[in-house]
């Protein structure tokens, strides 16, 4: 049991970052777009992102898996494409406020193109908000990989994350032993972990909140 939780951490890890990774880039890219570019181009991507955001997430995921397969890439492209419409709406917010200042109008001034804004203007500025919720989306990734497996839908046999171990053992607690819940607690361990994480990195990204750590 312990060597299948070792195994079942390391891909649960893995997914989860490539999810959170790959979410962050189209999300953040699409919503400095769409403050960028205003207009048509901002009405139409939000309300596309609304459109999906409007769908129950598990449920959405539980459609796209069933059709398209239960193998990793199908549910590392499902997840990321499912979460970053939250990074969208996160990043587009935070480049609506930031577009609007000074530096931004001498840039524009300046002659510098869209792209040059967006990765040297915005990007910079809203870094430290877009990394702490780089690690909430981490956590919700891991649940959401999760909670597909336990379903039957994630990650499948000779391959197993915590989610799928807390499914196959569930037996166990019919004869009083504890092998369901280890894997459950690996996955709370690492999601309290990452919370603390994320509130260590907002409090030290803000100088006015004091450093308890």
């Amino acid at each position: 049991m312990l060597s299948r939780i070792f195994y079942g951490t390391r891909v649960t890890v893995y997914i989860s970052v490539t999810i959170a990774t790959l979410a962050f880039f189209v999300g953040s890219m699409f919503g400095f777009l769409a403050a960028t570019l205003g207009g048509i181009y901002d009405a139409t991507l939000s309300r596309v992102v609304d459109a999906l955001i409007a769908f129950p997430s598990i449920m959405l995921a539980m459609i796209l898996v069933t059709a398209l397969g239960p193998s990793i890439p199908v549910l590392i492209i499902t997840i990321a494409f499912i979460d970053s419409t939250r990074v969208y709406r996160v990043a587009r917010a935070l480049a609506m406020d930031i577009i609007v200042q000074d530096y931004i109008e001498v840039a524009k001034v300046r002659g510098e193109g869209y792209g040059w804004i967006m990765w040297h203007e915005i990007l910079p500025n809203a870094f430290a908000p877009l990394a702490a919720e780089f690690g909430i989306r981490f956590t919700y990734a891991i649940l959401f990989i999760s909670a597909l497996s336990f379903l039957g839908l994630g990650v499948q046999p000779p391959h197993a994350d915590l989610g799928a171990l807390v499914r196959e053992n569930m037996q166990g607690l019919l004869y009083g032993t504890g092998a369901p819940i280890y894997p459950a607690l690996c996955i709370a361990m690492i999601t309290i972990s990452v919370n603390l994480i994320v509130d260590w990195f907002l409090k030290r990204s803000d100088a006015s909140l004091p450093d308890e750590f």
